[in-house]
């Protein structure tokens, strides 16, 4: 068998056109025969392609409204005989089955219809047989056959073929071949995933979208890899390459400023996924000033998210500090050169896009899976336990920290005033550590926490954090509740003169 192996025949079936030309170019140079069907057929003719079409091919035309197409024997036949095996050979000559050296399919865009809102009728009739069918036969004889399973494959296909004169190395058609199941691996998933809406099935775990090799995982000692399609959330505007530290900051920044999607202008800067500073304000710029005024050191080197444009005023303010990353909604034209001035600062301009609703992750010998944490509570789900009920002020500033607090390392305390995060204590094995923690930190960057709220991840076992933030001035507390002694912090809070709201639901975030 030889390693290369030339490609004399192709079926194309696709349901975008673009960025196809270039490829149709080289495969018409080599004198490939064509094969295609229905509107990829007229759009390679329009190319000044000579086509066969399928249904010439097959003697059979296209029935049930385009619903089969390809389904074939002399179709499947020829993409599939081993031409390694004098049986298969015979039996492809005795009834008239040409090779098929090449298959290039573009899947029916289902996701793309189920996040348009389209009704089920034209969902189920997005979900594509032939093409995945297809995909798969040739995968299966990449021996022998080189399969193109994504538009993104286009350019690099071509150069492929410029570069081999037309034949393959068995390496690369391994390679496609691997990267089409991986394609009909993600396609099976989005359907079952529409499909089993209701039903208590649980999808599969599987990496979603392409592939990019990244340039090391945590540590340089360790290889790491991004499976998804980031192109559909973020337009990369400047910078190196996203690390894989990088993406778990990005991961945290986006979820925590999903909380504020829609508010006043928003700012917040995360270090090692957690929020070193966060604040809303009247202007972007007045948000930066007071996020980065929370924890001006552990901003260097930082992850920053904003929930609007970013205008020259902040950009001014933002082009002081050494950061990574800058992920917002857009640029102000005025504002881009400025940024742009640091040639590995990451510019990202975030998209909308429809999160996962699972948070999947490996563990042990297995994977664990889970719900993502889409609540969150907000005043009127507080529920006053107090003798003494917050103010307003007091109200605002819980709902704010409350958010936060969701998002941060357990266990964590947060300390914050309306608008603004004054000091957090994360990741800590004990509560009073965290409390202590972010008591010290608020200090040590001139707060004043007289007046302040506190939020809890967890409840208070024991009434020993709430005395410990009363004597620093915390004047309200935000908790899930549920200890067997929520009494004893209420009693606390009473005898202290501080209200204490619950809300009934926990925040752990490991």
């Amino acid at each position: 068998m030889s390693a290369a192996r030339p490609i004399r025949a192709a079926l194309l079936s696709v349901y975008h056109k673009d960025r196809l030309a270039p490829l149709v170019a080289t495969l018409r140079r080599l004198g490939v025969q064509l094969y295609s069907t229905g509107g990829t057929q007229q759009f390679l003719e329009e190319q000044g392609a000579e086509v066969t079409a399928v249904e010439d091919l097959t003697g059979f035309p296209e029935v049930f409204g385009g619903r089969v197409k390809t389904l074939h024997p002399k179709v499947f036949g020829g993409i599939l005989h081993r031409r390694h095996e004098a049986g298969d050979l015979a039996q492809a000559e005795q009834h008239g089955i040409p090779p098929i050296d090449l298959v290039v399919v573009d899947l029916y865009p289902f996701e793309e219809t189920v996040a348009s809102g389209a009704p089920e009728q034209d969902v189920i009739e997005k979900i594509d047989i032939g093409g995945i069918a297809l995909l798969r036969a040739a995968a299966k004889n990449y021996r022998d056959v080189l399969v193109v399973s994504s538009r993104d494959q286009y350019e690099a296909v071509t150069k492929l073929l410029d570069d081999t004169s037309g034949s393959p190395s068995l390496d690369d058609r391994r390679h496609y071949a691997a990267a089409a199941f991986a394609t009909t691996s993600h396609y099976d998933t989005e359907i079952f995933k529409y499909v089993s809406q209701g039903t208590g099935l649980a999808a599969p775990a599987s990496p979603q979208g392409p592939t990019t090799p990244l340039r090391y995982g945590e540590n340089p000692h360790q290889a790491g890899a991004f499976h998804g399609d980031l192109t559909a959330l973020f337009d990369q505007l400047h910078g190196k390459q996203l690390s894989y530290n990088n993406l778990v900051d990005v991961d945290a920044a986006v979820q925590l400023m999903r909380e504020f999607a829609g508010g006043p202008p928003a700012v917040a800067i995360l270090k090692h996924t957690n929020a070193c500073g966060v604040a809303q304000a009247a202007s972007l710029h007045d948000a930066y000033v007071h996020a980065l005024a929370c924890d001006p050191v552990s901003a260097f080197g930082g992850v920053i998210i904003v929930n609007q444009e970013v205008d020259l005023a902040t950009t001014q303010e933002l082009n002081k500090l050494f950061f990574e990353v800058l992920i917002a909604p857009g640029f102000a034209a005025e504002a881009l050169p400025v940024l742009q001035s640091k040639k590995n600062r990451i510019l990202l301009k975030q998209k909308p896009v429809e999160f996962p609703t699972k948070l999947i992750k490996t563990l042990l010998n297995g994977i664990i899976e889970q719900d993502a944490d889409l609540q969150i509570e907000t005043a009127p789900d507080f529920r006053t336990v107090t003798e003494s009920a917050p103010t307003s002020d007091e109200v605002a500033a819980l709902e704010f920290a409350n958010k936060i607090c969701k998002h941060t390392k357990s266990n964590t305390i947060v300390l914050a005033r309306p608008g603004q995060l004054l000091a957090s204590g994360v990741g800590q094995t004990s509560r009073v550590d965290a409390l202590r923690q972010a008591i010290e930190k608020a200090a040590s960057f001139g707060f004043d926490l007289h007046g302040a709220v506190m939020a809890s991840d967890a409840f208070f076992p024991f009434p020993d954090c709430v005395e410990i933030a009363a004597a620093a001035g915390v004047r309200a507390v935000v908790q899930p509740g549920g200890s067997i002694k929520d009494q004893d912090s209420i009693d606390a809070c009473n005898r202290l003169g501080m209200a204490m709201v619950l809300t009934g639901v926990r925040h752990f975030k490991h």
